[in-house]
């Protein structure tokens, strides 16, 4: 069994695309491509699955249309509507032996302590938007916006997925 502290989130498959069983899929991270494991994990009412990949292509930065194995119709692809997609840890760990940060949007999922306020959270979602980049952390239903930058970056700990923060006075 499959459980929560062994995966993290990378994103979530939409609707289905075409009749042969292919999904969007909408990605925070793309780690699936960049290590060698051959499935995705699914939470599907409240257990996490394990769902072979049998081939995939990217749309964009942030979608990929996703063909799961023995998902062949339109209609088993709709069972995967709105559903969380996690990757296992242990193929991220693989990756962790590189200094290379892709982007951004692989700090989401890592959790946030600041050297002088301690644990801020954990990192929901990035916003690019704007030249500035900004984390959106969440703590206790609460949200707080901290600028990604490098140079308030201390620690990095890829196992730990924590991110250790020197932030200036006023920001927090």
């Amino acid at each position: 069994m499959i459980k929560k502290d062994e995966v993290f989130k990378i994103g979530m498959f939409n609707k289905p695309h075409g009749v042969k069983g292919e999904i969007s899929f909408t990605f925070t991270d793309d780690i699936f491509d960049r290590v060698d494991c051959d499935y995705f994990v699914c939470l599907l009412n409240g257990i996490f699955v394990p769902f072979f990949i049998e081939e995939y292509r990217f749309r964009s930065d942030t979608t990929a249309l996703v063909k799961l194995e023995k998902v062949d119709t339109a209609e088993k692809a709709r069972m995967f509507t709105n559903v969380d997609v996690y990757f296992p840890k242990k193929y991220a760990d693989e990756e962790d032996e590189s200094e290379d940060i892709p982007t951004w949007n692989y700090f989401i999922g890592f959790k946030v302590k600041d050297v002088k306020h301690g644990e801020l959270g954990e990192i929901v979602a990035v916003d690019d938007s704007t030249m500035n980049v900004l984390f959106a952390i969440e703590k206790d239903g609460e949200e707080l916006l901290l600028p990604a930058h490098e140079e308030f970056m201390v620690k990095l700990d890829k196992k730990k997925r924590l991110l250790t923060v020197e932030v200036p006075d006023g920001l927090i």
